[in-house]
């Protein structure tokens, strides 16, 4: 499944960059996210709650950021699995100045298998589009803190 949009934030690039690699803001932000804790260097290890329909669980899962350039670009991948199935995320995510803030874009190829897959991609793909809004609306929130 393709994931792709972009959002407005009204904050300067470099705050924004910031908040988007920071483990403290992205815990505040992810949709359903209990745990987020480093691993090392730009790897990081989550445990999200999430529900799509009748299907609801805990997935446990790893994080991992690369080919940062600061402040343009990085990548996002993310793997984790739980009762309700698997996902796999692989997602690039760029930076751009617009007037009176930052566009934040994104881009994800996202697989998903068990359970959760039989609810049907239409509703994945709602329910990720949600998560995502949910998402970047937090961040944004919290950038204007």
């Amino acid at each position: 499944m393709k994931l792709e949009g972009s959002y407005d934030v009204s904050a300067p690039r470099q705050k924004v960059w910031d908040a988007f690699l920071d483990p403290r803001q992205l815990k505040k932000a992810i949709p359903g996210c209990e745990k987020l804790e480093a691993l090392g260097d730009d790897e990081f290890k989550a445990t999200l709650k999430i529900g799509v329909a009748a299907v609801k669980g805990t997935f446990e899962g790893k994080v991992r950021l690369s080919d940062k350039k600061k402040p343009d670009s990085y990548r996002l991948a993310a793997e984790g699995s739980g009762g309700p199935g698997f996902m796999k995320a692989d997602t690039v995510i760029t930076l751009t100045d617009i007037e009176g803030g930052t566009r934040v874009s994104y881009s994800a190829d996202v697989q998903v298998g068990g359970l959760i897959a039989g609810v049907g991609q239409r509703m994945l793909g709602g329910v990720s589009k949600m998560m995502a809004d949910q998402f970047f609306n937090k961040m944004a929130d919290l950038l204007k803190a």
